[in-house]
């Protein structure tokens, strides 16, 4: 039998889902305004900005974005066009390849990070302030962690 969400419930229910819509597009808004990039790309040059050599697999890079190989592919294929990143073939996996960030990716990628910086804190971290803000991420892996381990084609809940 369905356990149906309360009236508080799902109240809270649509405010997850509204601020787990709203708030990407707000800091995809702010990226695309400063530098005409897009989130997704940001996220893929703050991977390879971290590597400390600033190449990452492509199949690690789609792991750690969340992101469908192919998808990854395609922005990678975007990013590589505007001169920000290259590929390049893995010497120990023939099929395997790099994406490296290129000079212009890194210059790229330390302009743009103080500009997301102070849009993640003005649309997020200052509104909660500290407490708020580490409940919000302790439940926040709450959720998450048991979904990353899911395969990634996994049946729907009550398709038994």
């Amino acid at each position: 039998m369905t356990q149906w969400l309360t009236p508080a419930e799902q109240q809270q229910w649509r405010a997850w889902l509204a601020m787990n819509q709203l708030l990407p597009e707000a800091l995809d808004r702010d990226l695309r305004a400063a530098f005409g990039i897009g989130l997704g790309e940001y996220e893929i040059l703050v991977h390879l900005s971290e590597s400390g050599e600033g190449r990452v697999r492509m199949a690690d890079l789609a792991h750690a974005t969340l992101a469908s190989r192919s998808k990854l592919t395609h922005q990678v294929s975007r990013m590589e066009r505007a001169g920000w990143v290259t590929r390049e073939r893995c010497a120990e996996d023939a099929r395997g390849q790099w994406a490296l960030l290129t000079d212009a990716g890194w210059d790229l990628i330390r302009a743009a990070a103080p500009v997301h910086v102070t849009s993640v804190r003005r649309r997020l971290v200052d509104l909660l302030g500290p407490t708020d803000f580490a409940e919000l991420g302790r439940l926040a892996e709450k959720v998450a962690g048991p979904l990353r381990d899911l395969p990634s084609i996994s049946p729907p809940i009550g398709t038994d």
